[in-house]
Parts: structure tokens; C-alpha cells; sequence
């Protein structure tokens, strides 16, 4: 008897991909959107504010994802780092965008503050989409067992 897994292909758009995916559209609309609603002010807000959120966001997956691969005990412990450091990342944006003195005719803080809302919103959505589409085995059946489990 062996402890040996079988890990077979899995199926299905990856929780990365889906979550990318549903974020850059995101930001692809709330361009169109505050273009045509804001100008070029709209246009910056959302997509600095979309942008930055992607990355942001794109590094925390990354980050979790590298050490659930090496260390997968100490994988919930970065995971809540992450989010902290996210939060703290996005925050210190924030702050330096009001502390440059960027005006409301070249960067509308509206449309910045719905963009990181939208792409955290549709990120999340398509990370769970993409999730729960896929087909990942809760255990495997020993080779040539049938419907039953028998051989």
C-alpha cells in the first residue's frame, strides 16, 4: 500500500486565469465608462485605481500560490499576511496620491475608488468561478475499481 497520489490534469480555466480575466475586463469597461461619463480625469481614476488593483492583487495569488507549493503548512499564515499587506499597499496609495496634490481635473477620485471597488469585486467572482469549475478528485479510486469501488 502506498500513500502515492495520482494527480491527474485538471479541467477547467485555472482560478488565476479566471480571476485576471474577469478583473481586466473589469477595467476595460470602467474605462469605456468613465471616458465617456468623465473625460480624461475619469479615464486616469479608473485606470490607475484598476490597474494597481490587478497587480496588487496579482502578487498576493502569486505570492500564497509559491508558498502553498514549498511550505503548504504555513500557506493560511501568508495568506492573511498577504491580504494585510495588500490593504496596506493600496492604503499607502491612497495617501500618496492626496499627499501629491493631484488635482481633480487630472485624476478623478471617484472613478479611482469605483475602479479598486469593481476589479475586487469581479476578481473575486472569477477566482470563485474559475474555482469551482474545476474538476479536482476528493480522493482517487485504486486503478480498475468500478462504479461501486469494487475490482
Amino acid at each position: 500500500m502506498t500513500t502515492e497520489s495520482k494527480t491527474g490534469p485538471r479541467t477547467g480555466v485555472s482560478p488565476v486565469l479566471g480571476a485576471l480575466g474577469a478583473g481586466t475586463v473589469a477595467v476595460l469597461v470602467l474605462l469605456v465608462v468613465a471616458g465617456l461619463v468623465d473625460g480624461r480625469p475619469g479615464v486616469v481614476g479608473a485606470a490607475i485605481g484598476g490597474v494597481l488593483t490587478l497587480v496588487v492583487f496579482s502578487f498576493g495569488l502569486v505570492a500564497v500560490g509559491f508558498v502553498a507549493r514549498l511550505l503548504p503548512s504555513a500557506s493560511m499564515l501568508v495568506a492573511l499576511m498577504t491580504y494585510l499587506l495588500q490593504l496596506f499597499v493600496l492604503a499607502l496609495v491612497v495617501v500618496a496620491i492626496d499627499g501629491a496634490g493631484v488635482g481633480a481635473e487630472t485624476l478623478s477620485r471617484g472613478w479611482f475608488a469605483a475602479a479598486v471597488i469593481v476589479v475586487t469585486l469581479t476578481w473575486l467572482a472569477g477566482q470563485a468561478v474559475a474555482a469551482t469549475r474545476q474538476r479536482i478528485p476528493v480522493y482517487d479510486l485504486p486503478s480498475g475499481a468500478g462504479p461501486g469501488g469494487e475490482r
